[in-house]
């Protein structure tokens, strides 16, 4: 029997809402049983029936919305002037200032806010609100933490010919930007086809740069303005100096002229603490170091040679390949050289030669990097050939603190920003080294293997956890280190503050020492001279005769000594021994007096 039940509406009906209504139960359809079907039942023998005891449960998947976040500026002005009051019109804001002052309103408020004020001010005093007081505990579990570091972004030179990332700048109002300075300083190696082109990258978005730097040479230095951050000055490969105004665009605003600037590569261009923010300074391997102001940059302000016999020589002058600047420290700054010496200087001296002040002798080869300690001014850091050396302005003659030599020549070096124990160097195998000289002298506390090709460049970002590292292909590398080597330890100061003296006073005491061996080799000198005054001088022919004879004596005699051990076995060795014995005992005086 088929059960049909047919619902209609009228055609004028259709699409309008439903409406819902209560109403009792009605029976549409009553089956009753019918006894005869049971004859056609069969009984299922055995029956296997499930019974699940358990809740049902559903998955859901819930996708929340995104949240965009838009970065957006105030401008604040001077507020609560009269419209017809100008703010910047000193005469007429002195003439308000009076007006009001005179009214009695004014003095009123103002003794009635006085006491309010005084309130607030006596309860700042008595309760300080930025008081830490878990700090001790926060830097003992950080102390626990092994030194680490993850990669957490990779920037590639974009170009098929592939630059090195000659030095790196961190945007200084942001830890999101960097600029990069891409060159190939092997010699008459530049292609044809090889970009002149340097980089501004936004870390947000590393496949593509935020904007193109095209100057009219590869660019070998580059650096942020401190003061503007639209602003950046470089330093190119034939010798010019450029700078930009990110918001101009791509092409530099103004370029140095030829005959005005370097004659070789600019490796360092570093901004001066200056009231106008717009005066910087360049060193290049040409023995120049030249001062320059942006807002005239076709010709430099001042120029020094770097000639240390003090003759102002150019053809004397040693090449700068690193140039250091302390802010703190206006006056003064620092160049590395190709020679593998450090020249200090003052450029408020009265004439140019007193402008090299001292010189300190640290590499066998080019200091690739040369920085001041950011905690202790007088304590700087120089990078070159095998090793990284920690150097004292007291000391000239020799690093207070060195590390070993490596297998693999060293590149670049900064220090920490935020810990005075701690800093960084690259290698020429592709390795970061992390040293940290309270925990550990003899070998970095962290050595991480970034590629495979030589690191070329390395800048710490201001916040200390952060680092960036170019390599020769153009890859830059940014790593994020472990929270203990970029968190300041409990009473690290001191201890650095007494290491730097302790290794000092040794380095003045072993000074003091090898002077006074000197003085006293040199008396004993002067005193042999007087005595073998008399004597003929040998001519070289002489000189010569009299070693090949003495050489000859000495052979004869080992000869003599062979064949008597081997006529009398036993006798021979022991006084062969005696022999062997007396020969070592001679060279170790003759080490010792040497």
């Amino acid at each position: 029997m088929e059960i049909v039940y047919v619902y209609t509406r009228k055609r004028s009906e259709f699409g309008r809402p439903c409406c819902f209504s209560d109403r009792p139960a009605k029976v549409t359809v009553d089956i009753p049983p019918d006894p005869s079907a049971a004859s056609s039942f069969v009984l299922r023998n055995p029956v296997d029936s499930y019974v699940q005891h358990t809740s049902d449960m559903s998955e859901h998947e819930v996708n929340t919305e995104r949240v965009e976040v838009e970065s957006h500026g105030i401008n604040h002005v001077q507020g609560g002037w009269p419209k017809d009051i100008n703010p910047l019109e000193v005469e007429q804001t002195i003439r308000l200032r009076k007006k009001v002052e005179k009214d009695e309103n004014c003095v009123n408020t103002i003794g009635h806010l006085s006491t309010l004020m005084e309130h607030c001010m006596k309860q700042n005093n008595a309760i300080n609100i930025y008081e830490e007081y878990f700090g001790e505990e926060e830097m003992l579990e950080v102390e626990d933490e092994p030194p680490s570091a993850k990669i957490i972004n990779i920037i590639r030179d974009p170009n098929i010919t592939k630059r090195t990332a000659t030095q790196l700048s961190w945007h200084p109002n942001a830890c999101k930007k960097l600029a990069v300075a891409y060159s190939s300083l092997e010699f008459q190696q530049n292609t044809k086809d090889m970009s002149f082109d340097s980089y501004i990258w936004d870390l947000e978005n590393p496949n593509k740069p935020e904007l193109v730097l095209k100057p009219s040479s590869p660019l070998v230095s580059l650096q942020y303005n401190p003061k503007d951050s639209h602003v950046l000055v470089g330093g190119c490969y034939n010798g010019q100096m450029v700078y930009w105004d990110t918001r101009k665009g791509e092409l530099p605003v103004e370029t140095s002229t030829v005959e005005f600037s370097h004659r070789d590569p600019v490796y360092g261009a570093v901004w001066l603490q200056s009231k106008t923010g717009t005066e910087c300074f360049s060193a290049s391997t040409d023995g120049q170091v030249l001062w320059w102001d942006i807002r005239k940059l076709s010709k430099p302000t001042e120029t020094l040679v770097l000639d240390i016999t003090r003759q102002e020589l150019l053809e004397d002058a040693l090449g700068a390949v690193s140039l250091e600047f302390e802010p703190t420290m206006p006056t003064k700054f620092m160049v590395g050289t190709e020679q593998g010496i450090v020249i200090a200087c003052n450029r408020k001296a009265k004439t140019p030669p007193e402008k090299i002040t001292s010189t300190y002798s640290s590499h066998h080869g080019p200091v690739y990097a040369l920085a001041r300690n950011p905690f202790y001014p007088k304590i700087f850091l120089t990078v070159g050939d095998w090793t990284a050396r920690i150097w004292s302005e007291e000391i000239k003659d020799s690093a207070i603190m060195w590390t070993k030599y490596h297998l693999s020549y060293l590149t670049d070096g900064c220090w920490s920003t935020v810990r005075p124990a701690v800093f960084f160097t690259t290698r020429s195998d592709g390795t970061l080294d992390v040293w940290d000289f309270l925990f550990k002298q003899n070998d970095p506390s962290l050595s991480l293997k970034i590629c495979d090709e030589p690191l070329s460049s390395l800048r710490l970002h201001d916040s200390g956890s952060v680092v960036a590292c170019g390599s020769e292909l153009g890859t830059v590398t940014l790593l994020e280190i472990s929270s203990g080597l970029c968190t300041l330890q409990r009473n690290e100061k001191n201890l650095v503050n007494a290491m730097f003296e302790r290794e000092t006073k040794r380095e003045k005491i072993l000074e003091a020492r090898h002077r006074e061996m000197q003085l006293k080799e040199h008396a004993r000198s002067e005193g042999q001279g007087m005595k073998v005054e008399g004597k003929p001088v040998e001519s070289p022919q002489e000189v010569l005769e009299r070693s090949r004879r003495e050489f000859c004596e000495v052979i004869q005699a080992e000869l003599q000594r062979r064949a008597w051990a081997e006529t009398l076995p036993g006798e021979g060795d022991d006084q062969a021994g005696e022999e062997t014995q007396q020969s070592w005992d001679q060279e170790k005086d003759a080490d010792k007096l040497l």
